[in-house]
């Protein structure tokens, strides 16, 4: 059985609605999103350029990049349009008190 780590990146006031924020886990960079009242975290970069996506626009459920426009789902990593056709990694996000706290 594997056990899942999470580690504390950042504070629920940090990130509010319709924002993200960088945070590093464990050297990589991870971008905390809150869109449609929930909090998620998606590795910060676009599958199809590789440029981050921490510019780039939010909106119900998804992210897109600013590079190309690029659309992804915070909550499966699915590319939603070209030019992008790999997803984006995603990791499980909790809240425990006031903190948010990413698995790795």
């Amino acid at each position: 059985m594997t056990l899942i780590t999470f580690t504390p990146v950042a504070h629920v006031d940090d990130v509010p609605p319709g924002t993200s924020k960088v945070v590093d886990l464990d050297g990589q960079s991870v971008l905390i999103c809150h869109s449609n009242g929930r909090l998620f975290a998606i590795a910060n970069r676009c599958s199809h350029a590789d440029e981050p996506l921490a510019c780039g626009r939010i909106r119900a459920g998804w992210i897109a990049c600013p590079v190309h426009g690029a659309r992804f789902d915070l909550e499966t990593g699915r590319a939603m349009n070209p030019p992008a056709k790999a997803p984006i990694r995603v990791y499980e996000v909790r809240i425990i008190g006031e903190q948010i706290e990413v698995a790795r």
